[in-house]
């Protein structure tokens, strides 16, 4: 998907934010859900030119295989900032290799295990992000103890409780 757009570095950067925000498109105009946004806003707020964002946005609607993509994407709100102040825990896992399975599986179950519940799991797309990460918002605080636990899984990097 993003390689038709390889040729346009101003196109990409619009592409890879519709991906990141979940933005899509329809009848020539970007969306959040069903909030319309200009393509003004949307340039202001990327460093692109609204020009850009318009023949993005005719791109993708020209491409029926990059349309039906970009038509049905829905924005996801993430809880790993606001956790903290409603008693949740994050957990930030950097990967040894963003395409490695399993990680999340092995981390979900280690949680479960302690009787705490998952609220939310976001992971970075590794074509999206330079440095992707995997986000872990749970019910309660992770304990102390868990950290090392969390350290020893295969495909575990580094980690980050807050």
């Amino acid at each position: 998907m993003l390689e038709k757009f390889g040729n346009y570095p101003a196109q990409l950067k619009v592409v890879k934010t519709m991906v990141e925000l979940g933005l899509r498109v329809k009848e020539g105009k970007m969306y959040c859900a069903d909030v319309e946004l200009s393509s003004s806003s949307i340039a202001r707020a990327i460093g692109a030119d609204r020009r850009a964002v318009t023949s993005t946005i005719e791109a993708i609607e020209e491409d029926d295989e990059l349309n039906e993509i970009f038509s049905a994407l829905m924005p996801t709100a993430s809880f790993k900032s606001v956790a903290p102040a409603l008693g949740w825990g994050v957990i930030e896992i950097v990967p040894t290799d963003p395409h490695l399975p399993g990680i999340l599986a092995k981390v979900s179950d280690l949680i479960a295990r302690k009787k705490i519940s998952i609220r939310q799991a976001i992971a970075d797309d590794p074509e999206l992000k330079e440095d992707p990460r995997l986000f872990i918002i749970t019910e309660d605080p992770i304990p102390f103890e868990m950290i090392s636990e969390i350290k020893n899984i295969e495909g575990v990097k580094s980690i980050v409780i807050y």
